[in-house]
């Protein structure tokens, strides 16, 4: 196909699509349901888009701060089951203030060294970790700093320092929730100007995306609802269907009908509903209802000939239960026939006759 055939052809299906927008009754036949399917597809797709793009406007430009992730091997922790003698313990204690020395110096590197072998001789120290973290911050490894606040505050669940910094590194990441997050419990535990300030820099991206997650969630859970609304007015209304199909059978008193129509009246009574009760029960009723000569196989079955003496007992003179057992053999209702009916009234012409 050469470059103006396809134009021509492209052309024209441009055409052929702008009208059948046009037209509703177009777009819904059979011969072009895919095409009003693969339409609501892009549309779907493009209100999916724009909404992203929305969200992500929300996010102020502060975001150009944002640190790109430090991906440097795990630095040395120390071993937790170590117990430090008192001289490791003092001597952790002095490479540490020579680490605080080199801080103040601005010397990070040499004390990033000192607080590590301060580590390593005294592992169980909460404060060395957070402090260490701190200089990861300043040489903008946030990651790093992230690893040795959590192991701070799995040490030290309330150390606030761990929190600051940690906060403060996945406010350099551009975590919004987490940095407000550690930040609130810096404060919370220790108030701290720094901290404050920081907070309140995460905040309002914080709220924005707790909004956005929490709107997500209402219509998720709205969606829910809905589908469980519907489900249920389908079983409903399946039941309703069943119930219709049924109640035919149930209600002919005709020649050779069970007379189901009173059935419901057997469910008024307490010990009957009670019987109704067990599954195998209610069956096997059922069963014997639509066809009387079903008893046979239930004449064993002690708690369904229980039931059926007792409706027997309770309803025989029931026009729907007469039907039923007129249609049964003898024996089945306590060794006798079963209860007998109301007899009908005799004509004139039987006057006399035997």
């Amino acid at each position: 196909m050469n470059i103006s055939q396809g134009e021509s052809k492209a052309t024209n299906s441009r055409v052929y699509i702008s009208s059948s927008l046009l037209s509703d009754s177009v777009l819904h036949e059979k011969l072009l349901k895919f095409l009003s399917e693969y339409l609501k597809s892009v549309n779907k797709f493009l209100l999916s888009y724009v909404k992203g793009i929305q969200f992500k406007s929300f996010i102020t430009n502060e975001t150009a701060s944002v640190l790109a992730p430090d991906n440097d091997p795990p630095q040395k922790m120390g071993n937790l089951s170590l117990q430090p003698t008192e001289e490791e313990i003092a001597e952790a204690q002095s490479k540490r203030s020579e680490a605080v020395s080199a801080f103040s110096e601005k010397d990070y590197e040499k004390a990033l060294a000192l607080y590590t072998e301060a580590i390593t001789l005294n592992p169980q120290a909460t404060l060395l970790y957070a402090k260490r973290g701190q200089i990861y911050l300043l040489l903008s490894k946030p990651n790093a700093c992230i690893r040795d606040c959590d192991r701070a505050i799995d040490l030290n669940p309330d150390s606030a320092a761990a929190h600051k910094f940690r906060g403060r590194a996945h406010q350099l990441l551009g975590n919004w929730e987490e940095a407000a997050t550690d930040l609130r419990l810096a404060c919370q535990f220790d108030f701290d100007e720094q901290a404050d300030e920081w907070l309140r820099e995460v905040t309002p991206n914080a709220r924005k995306i707790e909004e956005h997650k929490r709107k997500k969630e209402r219509r998720a859970l709205e969606k829910k609802e809905k589908s469980y609304q519907k489900a249920q007015r389908q079983a409903r209304e399946a039941a309703k269907a069943r119930e219709a199909n049924s109640r035919p059978s149930q209600t002919d008193d005709g020649p050779g009908k069970t007379g189901m129509g009173d059935f419901y009246q057997y469910l008024n009574d307490p010990e009957v509903l009670a019987a109704f009760q067990d599954p195998e029960v209610s069956a096997a009723f059922l069963d014997i209802s639509s066809n009387p000569a079903n008893i046979l196989k239930y004449q064993k079955n002690q708690k369904v000939m229980d039931l059926i003496n007792k409706v027997a007992s309770k309803f025989g003179g029931a026009s729907g239960f007469a039907g039923m057992t007129d249609q049964m053999p003898s024996g089945f209702f306590g060794g006798t026939d079963a209860p007998p009916k109301p007899s009908a009234p005799r004509s004139d012409d039987d006057v006399g006759l035997d």
